[in-house]
């Protein structure tokens, strides 16, 4: 992945899956993978993979980190903290959002086909 350096990039990526049926995986965690470390620490966490929606338009805001909104049907779709992103090999655009250690702490990814 890279750094999100141009957001026009990824605002492109993201219009050139609106109005499709596409598979979102959407995921954010502040550290529930390690709190068997510190008892102390109150993790939260959310994970939804392979939702199958269809969004009117999407729209990248903000300045390093960047957020994300994808409008649906019904309501919106947001994740906040992006830093990174890629179009993998499968055509996937890959959105993550990294801590100053360099963790994960969200991850938006769109695809027209299940992530497996």
């Amino acid at each position: 992945m890279e750094p999100i350096k141009d957001y026009l990039e990824v605002q492109a990526a993201i219009n050139k899956y609106a109005n499709q049926d596409v598979y979102i995986h959407l995921e954010t965690t502040n550290g529930a993978y390690a709190s068997h470390h510190d008892q102390t620490f109150f993790s939260a966490g959310a994970y939804i993979r392979n939702g199958l929606v269809r969004y009117e338009h999407g729209k990248i805001t903000g300045t390093d980190p960047y957020r994300v909104g994808l409008k649906i049907n019904l309501g919106w779709i947001y994740a906040e903290g992006l830093t990174h992103f890629e179009i993998d090999e499968h055509d996937r655009l890959l959105l993550a959002g990294h801590d100053n250690k360099g963790k994960l702490a969200v991850a938006l990814e769109i695809s027209l086909t299940p992530f497996e």
